[in-house]
């Protein structure tokens, strides 16, 4: 009979909302998620409240905001399938201040041009916003898309890390 693992969780302030972060008992840590994130975790009974396994965690993610780093040195361990994995793996690559496509991440891990819309949805799905920048991800038009913190936080990672952000064009009124 194995005892179940312990997840361990703490959360601290930042200028995009309350984070939560979450590590197993080696210290990794497993998620990072922000109030009202689609699929974003909250806090399960039996879950530990300590923040020690957080202490570098919060220190890079301060200096992160502060605009003195501009990456993380923190064990990150997210469970997902393969093709998940290999997707989350392609978005630490991704450059500070830089941004780049679904295409791209698809091209970059050998996946074909119609698996551009199971990139997204892997991407959609990275439980360690922030600290794996999703955010770097906008559409081929150089749209903002999807976010699963909300496009205002996705809009203000990319201006804090001095990123070009556009937004997509409007539609031109349709004639009566």
């Amino acid at each position: 009979m194995t005892t179940p693992a312990t997840t361990y969780w703490h959360e601290i302030d930042s200028p995009v909302g309350r984070l939560l972060l979450t590590a197993g008992h080696d210290g990794a840590i497993t998620s990072l998620s922000v109030p009202g994130q689609k699929g974003g975790r909250s806090v399960q009974d039996g879950w530990r409240h300590d923040p020690g396994p957080f202490r570098a965690a919060e220190e890079q993610l301060g200096a992160y905001f502060a605009g003195e780093s501009t990456g993380f040195r923190l064990p990150l361990r997210a469970e997902g399938t393969a093709f998940r994995e290999s997707v989350w793996a392609a978005l630490d690559d991704v450059p500070y201040g830089a941004t780049t496509t679904y295409g791209e991440i698809a091209a970059r891990i050998g996946a074909s041009r119609p698996a551009v819309r199971a990139v997204g949805g892997a991407i959609g799905a990275n439980p360690l916003l922030i600290l794996r920048p999703c955010h770097r991800v906008i559409g081929a038009d150089g749209s903002l898309t999807g976010y699963a913190g909300g496009l205002e936080r996705k809009t203000r990672l990319l201006t804090l890390e001095g990123a070009p952000v556009s937004r997509p064009a409007p539609l031109p009124a349709t004639p009566r």
